[in-house]
């Protein structure tokens, strides 16, 4: 799975599950990850897409259940082609590819043109869905079966073929797939048959997603109430008695920042730790690095620097950012941490000092404060007078932190172990995200996050615009400060610069404020 072409292409039917990105399988992460070729539809969340190689090529084959459908032949005709070309093809399917996705049809147009595949099953929405609306569709008291239906059938058949009298006598659940569009005539079958009008029935919209919508009714009112609510597909229906849990299980839709989806702009390396933690709470996180960390322009400067380690007291990281690379010259030059035995190491917050503990090494000194005044004052009582330090950090940095450290009479050596940059941004596609109000939140963990950011737009005046209405949350009072000179207005600030303690002031504004 490493390379986009092969002598002979493949095809993978790859399950995206119902929506939630946690819910891919580790093998749909690696066909996407190999993949030449993806064609990916309607309910296969995008954002999956940032698995793919840059290079490969993506085609829309989207479906939707009140839209126009994309001819499965054209489709079928699609992935032979690009596989017939020797490009590993990975058929992106929302839920899972053989529970009403067609993906037998098109398995069986793969293997009559001879080509290899592979089918990837995927977490199927007729039980994740539920499962996010706190309703397991099997209970052992109230339901020991249930039954996954087409809400369509194929418009082609000669006859209905849903044993209607079966699904109503039972007793175990039905969940109704791609059903929104006909739910009068599903709800009409079952009563017709016999089910009572009392028996509880749930609407889920966009299971799993951020935007999950559940209406709960009865047989009796639930075609009025989903009217009133506007409930469009992709809607999973649930039947039976187990809808019943949902008041005591509802555990998705009750999180703290359920529903917000939240823009992060960390690094990409780095923004799966503030992804996580913001999920963990129920948020959908759209991930936007508006920074890269590159190597610097030259290693000459840190090259040398190390060589000369023996001259120093103190070693400074001011970011997690540049403990990796002077490691990484160390090592280049025949040396590990032994070589750091005559030094005080000091890390500015806990997050770097786990970094240099990943090399053996312990912080001497991690200052309460976890910002560039923390580190001077903690210094200072440390005794730097007269000490030469060193300090390997980003190009283009505050001047803070040295020029503070040399009035106390230190010997300040600053050398570059990194640059930021901005990095390739898909400014249009944000954009639109503003426009159409889909961002409830901005975080912003460092000043550079924030320059990057506001530099993607034409003016401050459209940035302004755009971004009003969105709360601003910043990792502490110097990138807020950096978030006011650009023209942004920061309504979070965390007390301390760590993400755990960015998430958690997100998490207690929101909680506070009421905001759903």
């Amino acid at each position: 799975m490493n390379q986009v072409t092969t002598k002979v292409g493949k095809v993978y039917l790859v399950g995206a599950g119902p929506g939630d990105l946690g819910l891919l399988t580790l093998r749909g992460k690696e066909c996407l990850e190999g993949a030449g070729v993806v064609l990916y539809d309607y309910l296969a969340n995008p954002a999956l897409l940032d698995y793919v190689p840059a290079e490969a090529e993506r085609i829309y084959v989207g479906r939707r259940g009140r839209g126009q459908y994309q001819d499965q032949q054209e489709v079928n005709r699609l992935i032979i082609e690009k596989a017939r070309e020797g490009r590993v093809v990975v058929r992106l399917k929302g839920g899972d590819p053989f529970v009403f996705g067609r993906g037998g049809e098109e398995a069986e147009a793969i293997a009559a043109a001879g080509l290899p595949f592979e089918v990837v099953p995927g977490v199927t929405s007729a039980v994740a869905v539920p499962a996010y609306a706190g309703i397991p569709v099997t209970h052992r008291t109230l339901a020991s079966t249930v039954a996954f239906v087409t809400g369509h059938e194929d418009p082609t058949k000669e006859a209905v073929t849903l044993e209607w009298p079966r699904l109503a006598s039972g007793n175990g659940t039905v969940v109704f797939l791609m059903g929104m569009k006909n739910l009068p005539a599903i709800v009409d079958h079952l009563l017709r048959e016999g089910k009572s009008s009392e028996t509880p029935v749930a609407l889920i919209r966009w299971g799993t997603r951020s935007s999950q919508r559940t209406v709960v009714g009865t047989l009796k009112d639930i075609v009025g109430k989903a009217e009133a609510a506007e409930l469009e597909p992709p809607t999973v229906i649930v039947v039976g008695e187990v809808v019943r849990l949902r008041e005591q299980l509802n555990w998705f839709e009750t999180r703290p920042l359920f529903g917000k989806r939240i823009l992060v702009t960390r690094a990409r390396d780095q923004a799966p730790e503030l992804s996580r933690l913001l999920a963990g709470y129920g948020a959908e996180p759209v991930e936007y690095s508006t920074i890269q960390v590159v190597p610097p322009e030259s290693w000459q400067e840190l090259d040398d620097a190390v060589a000369e380690l023996d001259r120093y007291q103190w070693l400074v990281f001011t970011s997690v950012n540049g403990v990796r690379p002077f490691m990484e010259r160390l090592r280049r030059r025949g040396l590990d941490a032994r070589a750091l035995a005559g030094l005080k190491v000091c890390c500015i917050g806990p997050r770097t000092a786990e970094i240099l503990a990943e090399f053996g090494l312990r912080a001497d000194l991690v200052p309460s404060e976890f910002q560039a005044e923390g580190l001077i004052e903690a210094m200072r009582a440390a005794g730097v007078a007269r000490q030469r330090v060193l300090i390997p950090r980003a190009a283009v940095a505050r001047e803070v932190l040295p020029e503070q450290l040399r009035a106390f009479g230190a010997q300040v050596r600053v050398v570059t172990a990194y640059r930021t940059v901005l990095p390739r941004v898909d400014a249009d596609r944000m954009k639109d995200l503003f426009r159409r109000q889909h961002i409830h939140a901005i975080t912003f963990a460092s000043s550079s996050t924030v320059r990057n950011f506001c530099s993607l737009f034409d003016s401050r005046e459209e940035m302004q615009k755009l971004t009003g209405d969105v709360t601003v949350a910043c990792i502490g009072p110097i990138t807020a400060r950096t978030a006011a000179q650009e023209g942004v207005a920061a309504h979070i600030t965390a007390r301390e610069n760590t993400i755990p303690a960015l998430v958690e002031a997100i998490v207690q504004h929101f909680t506070k404020s009421g905001s759903k």
